[in-house]
């Protein structure tokens, strides 16, 4: 295969090689047209040709003057930025190079991302002296983050900084450096693989979902462009050459255009009655919006923003900001953006009102619709709690889960331990088919559907662990900001931390001047990041459990759990016994389209084989245990204690707490059972295991998100 030295052209990607652009084509070169949109974010399946399309857009885009060897990249016409290469004298050579596209790995560590002391002057000559990163190399560039939904969570921070200031400041190792760092941030993703960070979300400015296309016709047309690249990269390239000079020159020639284009005041009002109808937080929405409208019209040559630029973009621009469960589909509702916009084209040039425009220059969207105006159809969603979410509605618009029952509950019998109530499972099973309350009791595979799920508390768990990165809980590891170095018998297990490397040695008497090195004095970083947890829950879909509609209780109080994991990168599991047989119907993940796609479809009815599910949940955790032993986990069980799955059920239950019990995993037994007359099984089950017992009569779905994240230590 010969050797490629020409990169995928833009023009041949299939979508971007005609007019109108696909959705990502279009993107990628407004962004290119209009930086001040703030980059894109490209989400879809694997293999859809996001990389590819994002690596051939830095070939589009016009060269950039730059001093000669200036690390930095500070533009020579803007006398406000400094570099930490100059100052550079008068008559210092400028000369024109390509954009660079700077690819940020998931796997980068902070001192690459941000620079970092220069090592060879530190060694050689005892000079502090700063070498740039990734972010310095990005300045006036494209800055390229595959998955950037993987990246973790010190390295989003520092984006975020840089994103929102333009600036970079470095403040350690003995030296200070600030230098300007303003880029077009381009991320993908696969959703999948778990969602991103709200706050990284809102600095995308446009968001597009891709798919391979179903059109056999198209696919053979991909198939068969790539397979020609691979055979000649160069001749392929030629081939689109013609194509990618004019869609350059068309770039160009739009960020000409784009400082001339008018919004008028009248198309600005439009803007903002279609980010009030999608309830989008904050008002970066609108300034997004507005500035893609303005470089939709320059890209087709027009000198005032039309209703089908402002159409565009909204778009792109609204999808990942309006207000939505993390269920829902991803988009905007068309018909209702065009019952917002109208038929009726704004003027080119109308007069602002008297007092002048409200849209206020910062981006940051810190201000919001006024919620005393009852005009606003936003001022009705009340105040809104963490990530823009009210904190008395759940995600989806329904009530927050409360606490079961309207009555007050007579006070539980005298607990019985399983040992003594073997000779009442035939009434038990008896009891399970019975009527509570007049209501007739579901039979074996009775589907019971989750309520709109909550927005949980936040907790973490106690002390710091050192588990796989996340969200969630205090860890010590190699991720994070550092907190200390210790030698690396220590127990840390962090990359070489040479200053405190050199002060070791040199701390040492010498007496030609010189260091010595030794092995003992070598110190790795201590860093203090954050984890994520296992939580899985052994759930009882019995008949008894179904019977007394906890397992809507349950699938809601689970779901819940599930997206606020969604959001910390946590893992929920679940397993549920009913019948005679245990199953896992949700291996442990982070997808919640899956996961609540199993909710939904879970049934319950039948016996209670309280010992298999206990057994396949000491399964589920050993094999996690195996594959990441840093991860900590919490069994949640959610029963009422009875074991009715055959003979000889209770005394198998026992000898399986008692498994479960020895492998030392936080528990928590959520008791399921209720009415005037009490047994109190899972009492004494919970005793049994070790476990913190909470009777459902005092858990609100609330209760119950809370109880798990404090127990997850």
């Amino acid at each position: 295969m010969p050797l490629r030295t020409s990169h995928y052209p833009f023009s041949a990607i299939v979508g971007c090689d005609a007019e109108p652009l696909d959705d990502l084509g279009l993107a990628l070169v407004l962004a290119s047209v209009s930086p001040d949109i703030g980059g894109v974010l490209v989400r879809g399946q694997k293999g859809t040709a996001k990389s590819t399309a994002v690596r051939a857009l830095a070939s589009l885009l016009p060269p950039v003057e730059v001093y000669r060897g200036d690390r930095f990249s500070v533009d020579p016409a803007d006398p406000s930025q400094e570099s930490p290469d100059g100052p550079f004298p008068s008559g210092t050579a400028v000369e024109n190079r390509p954009v660079r596209l700077v690819e940020l790995p998931v796997g980068a560590t902070e001192d690459r991302v941000l620079g970092s002391l220069h090592l060879e002057q530190a060694l050689t000559h005892g000079q502090v002296a700063y070498e740039p990163g990734l972010l310095a190399r990005s300045h006036r560039g494209l800055l390229y983050v595959d998955e950037v939904n993987l990246l973790h969570d010190h390295l989003v921070d520092l984006l975020l900084d840089a994103a929102a200031t333009g600036r970079v400041t470095v403040e350690r190792d003995g030296f200070s450096v600030e230098h300007a760092a303003r880029f077009l941030l381009i991320g993908t993703m696969n959703p999948e693989e778990g969602e991103l960070r709200p706050q990284l979300l809102d600095r995308f400015g446009l968001t597009v979902e891709v798919a391979a296309p179903t059109d056999p016709a198209a696919r053979v047309e991909v198939v068969r462009r790539r397979m020609a690249y691979d055979s000649d990269p160069d001749a392929f390239a030629e081939r689109y050459g013609r194509a990618e000079k004019t869609l350059a020159e068309r770039i160009a020639a739009a960020r000409e255009t784009a400082s001339r284009v008018r919004l008028s005041h009248t198309a600005l009002l439009k803007i903002a009655q279609v980010c009030a109808a999608f309830e989008v937080d904050g008002l970066r929405a609108d300034i997004v919006t507005a500035r893609t409208a303005l470089a939709h019209a320059a890209w087709h040559g027009r000198t005032s923003v039309t209703l089908a630029d402002i159409r565009r973009a909204a778009l792109l621009a609204l999808p990942h900001r309006r207000r939505r469960n993390p269920l829902d589909a991803p988009g905007i509702d068309e018909e209702l953006l065009d019952r917002v916009l109208g038929d009726e084209e704004p003027p080119p040039d109308d007069p602002e009102p008297p007092g002048g425009s409200n849209v206020p220059d910062d981006p940051d969207g810190s201000g919001g619709p006024d919620p005393s105006d009852p005009s606003d159809p936003s001022s009705e969603d009340g105040e809104d709690g963490e990530d823009g979410a009210s904190d008395t509605d759940d995600p989806g618009g329904g009530p927050s889960q409360g606490p079961d029952g309207g009555g007050t509950e007579q006070a539980p019998a005298p607990p019985r331990g399983p040992e003594g109530s073997q000779g009442e499972e035939t009434s038990r099973e008896a009891e399970e088919s019975e009527p509570e309350g007049g209501a007739p009791r579901p039979t074996a595979g009775t589907t019971v559907k989750a309520d709109p799920a909550y927005r949980p508390r936040t907790f973490t768990a106690r002390g710091a662990g050192v588990g796989a990165d996340g969200r969630r809980s205090r860890a010590l590891g190699t991720r994070g900001r550092r907190i200390g170095a210790a030698p690396p018998s220590g127990g840390s297990g962090g990359p070489l931390h040479l200053v405190e490397t050199i002060k070791a040695a040199a701390s040492r008497p010498h007496g030609d001047g010189r260091i010595d090195l030794r092995p003992r004095d070598l110190r790795v970083a201590v860093r203090e990041g954050q984890e994520s947890n296992l939580v899985l829950f052994c759930v009882d879909a019995s008949g008894s459990m179904a019977a007394r509609k906890r397992m809507g209780e349950v699938k809601t109080a689970i779901l819940s759990l599930l997206l606020d994991a969604y959001r910390r990168r946590d893992k929920v599991g679940l397993v549920t016994f009913r019948g005679t047989r245990a199953e896992l119907v949700l291996p442990p993940t982070r997808s919640v389209d899956t996961a609540a796609a199993r909710l939904d479809a879970l049934a319950a009815g039948g016996r209670t084989p309280l010992a298999e599910g206990l057994l396949e949940a000491s399964h589920v955790l050993r094999r996690e245990r195996l594959r990441d032993p840093r991860q900590r986990p919490l069994l949640v069980l959610v029963t009422d204690g009875r074991a009715t799955g055959g003979r000889g059920s209770v005394g198998r239950s026992l000898r399986a707490a008692d498994h479960v019990a020895g492998m030392g995993v936080a528990t928590v037994v959520v008791d399921g059972e209720s009415g005037p007359m009490r047994l109190g099984l899972a009492a004494s089950l919970a005793a049994r295991l070790g476990a913190e017992h909470l009777p459902v009569g005092e858990v609100s779905a609330d209760t119950l998100g809370t109880t798990v994240r404090e127990r997850a230590a």
